[in-house]
């Protein structure tokens, strides 16, 4: 029996909002540009510059460069220059204006067709199906064409057009959270419907509205400079950049520079907003904050200084020394498992028990290297599995273990079996995965599977989904999929949480029988000491992502070392004990407290 001293784990401090906008270099490009083209259009009545409605027919056509003209004249001699810097202005003031009565009514009919639904949301949704079933520029040309050219005009245009793009959005994200508890509360608490609608729909849309605005805003501009463009925009003499390439295109050739100037700003302007909307949108997502969003591994991402070396003289299935793993912060990398080592002989079962976040999910995932990286992190330590080093491995060749050597067990099956295929072929196509075989003999085999793990019927039921089955059906669909290529080692993580008492109890057995039967070894992993008694050999005990304790399971419940386990070991109830159990219990969680 080892013990070890518990520490509490370091934290590092989260990275700000600005931190993780500059650390996406596109979205950091992106907002510096566009922070110089915006500073520049606000400051254009007081940049030194000529007036860009004044025309000077002597000095037309100049090439950029030119003294007094840093970017030339137009086709009028008029400064490009200042033409473009007052033109951009105008063209941010449509483009933001467009997006954001788009976004106000587009939201708005969104919230209420995805809340109310019903005879409403089909009448609001059909108005919107019927804008969208022209297309978006032509309608926007035919409603300047009724209203007559000007930039007001094409504004009204360019929003109307766009309305269905946020309404179809909201809507989709309204009807997703109508029925949540949260909503569920309000209205019990006689919240009425308006009430519901803007104080607790509306806050978990806004951000989606947000998002949806910075990556559209560039649309917008480009929509805006289409329009004048055609001359049904901004009117002469006023200037934005859609129309100061509309008017330069007639000198192409004879003065690129008139018409190539524009539109690299147009490029510019809209690139760096949609790269920045890029940036807003992931900085908004709470999972950038734990890296979540950054390319994902196939395996995770492994950062030894040292391999320790074990001692493998006995050859157990599994050997796990000194094993460390954190998950990255910033800069930092936060532990969540620090220097466990245990081992796992064949047809033993050894149970990993602690509290919520002590460390046991993510001791399980790292031995497969199946922590989420980014931003999981394995920092030290070594997995053995029949004497290879697994850590050590090149990516197909881990690939190559899971599911063949080294299986799974999760805690909820209806979230791990995949909703939109049958039971059978999901266990089937765990079969060909690691075997050459045909579609029929997998089948086959997936048949024989679901008989061995208690399925009745089993042919009758290889055509139902996941969510036709019971809670203890889908277990035991899991359990034959983990067994399908005859594995060495079962992880089991809390595989009978979810479940009821009777149906617990099953699986358990179920588990009991298959080691015994077939000599597999068993890591379970639970927070229950009562389960552990009835099924596990050996037991650590875990604390803060370290193991506090491990030794025999009968030894340990005997005479438990740590206060932690003595602590866990005494809020297992015993039958008729009754308000003894709280008198036995107190004292022991009073002593810890500070």
């Amino acid at each position: 029996m080892t013990q070890s001293v518990t520490t509490p784990p370091s934290s590092s401090k989260r990275r700000s909002n600005w931190q993780l906008l500059m650390a996406n270099r596109l979205a950091a490009a992106g907002l510096f540009i566009f922070g110089f083209i915006l500073v520049v259009a606000i400051l254009a009545p007081l940049l030194p510059m000529p007036d860009p409605n004044m025309t000077d027919q002597p000095n037309r056509l100049l090439p950029p460069l030119s003294q007094g003209h840093l970017l030339g004249t137009d086709h009028l001699g008029r400064d490009i220059l200042s033409r473009l810097i007052w033109g951009t202005q105008i063209s941010l003031i449509v483009g933001v204006s467009a997006t954001a009565l788009a976004a106000l009514f587009g939201s708005l009919i969104g919230l209420v067709a995805g809340y109310a639904r019903g005879v409403a949301d089909s009448v609001l949704m059909r108005f919107v199906d019927m804008l969208m079933a022209f297309p978006y520029i032509l309608l926007a040309i035919a409603i300047v064409a009724a209203l007559g050219p000007g930039l007001l005009n094409a504004l009204y245009a360019i929003a109307l057009v766009n309305i269905p793009f946020f309404a179809r959005n909201i809507r989709g994200v309204t009807v997703s959270i109508r029925n949540r508890e949260f909503v569920d509360a309000a209205r019990l608490s006689g919240k009425g419907h308006v009430a519901i609608l803007f104080t607790e729909v509306l806050p978990n849309v806004l951000p989606v509205v947000v998002i949806t605005m910075s990556t559209t805003v560039g649309w917008m501009i480009l929509e805006t400079a289409g329009l004048s463009f055609l001359g049904l925009g901004a009117q002469p003499p006023t200037a934005d950049l859609g129309s100061m390439l509309g008017q330069a295109r007639a000198q192409l050739f004879t003065a690129p520079h008139a018409s190539i100037i524009p539109g690299l700003m147009i490029f510019a302007l809209v690139m760096s907003i949609n790269l920045l909307g890029d940036g807003i949108r992931d900085v908004l997502d709470p999972r950038l904050r734990s890296g979540a969003l950054d390319r994902p591994l196939s395996v995770t991402r492994i950062e030894r200084k040292n391999t320790p070396a074990a001692s493998l003289a006995d050859a157990p299935v599994l050997v796990v020394e000194h094993l460390s793993t954190g998950f990255a912060n910033g800069g930092a990398v936060t532990p969540a498992v620090r220097d466990v080592s245990f081992r796992l002989g064949k047809g033993e079962c050894l149970g990993i028990i602690g509290e919520s976040g002590s460390g046991k999910s993510v001791t399980a995932l790292s031995l497969m290297g199946l922590v989420a990286s980014p931003p999981g992190v394995i920092t030290g330590g070594a997995v053995y599995i029949g004497g290879q080093d697994v850590l050590a491995l090149r990516q197909q060749e881990l690939i190559a273990l899971r599911g063949a050597r080294v299986t799974y067990v999760f805690q909820d099956p209806l979230t791990t079996l995949h909703p939109l295929f049958p039971v059978a072929t999901q266990i089937a196509e765990a079969v060909m995965a690691h075997n050459h075989v045909g579609k029929r003999e997998a089948h086959q085999r997936a048949l024989e599977l679901m008989e061995t793990v208690g399925i009745r019927d089993a042919a009758e039921r290889a055509s139902a989904y996941p969510h036709e089955l019971s809670g203890g059906q889908r277990q035991r669909i899991g359990i034959a999929m983990a067994l399908a290529n005859d594995p060495d080692i079962i992880i089991a993580d809390e595989p009978t949480t979810a479940l009821d008492v009777t149906v617990q109890a099953r699986i358990l057995e179920l588990l009991q029988n298959l080691r015994r039967e077939r000599g597999l070894a068993l890591l379970l992993i639970t927070h229950d000491f009562g389960v552990v008694a009835q099924v596990c050999d050996r037991v650590a005990v875990m604390k803060d992502g370290q193991i506090v304790e491990q030794g025999d399971t009968a030894s340990i419940l005997r005479d438990p070392q740590h206060d932690y386990t003595r602590r866990l070991i005494a809020c297992v109830p015993e039958l008729g004990e009754g308000h003894a159990f709280l008198d036995r219990v107190r004292p022991l969680f009073e002593e810890t407290r500070p």
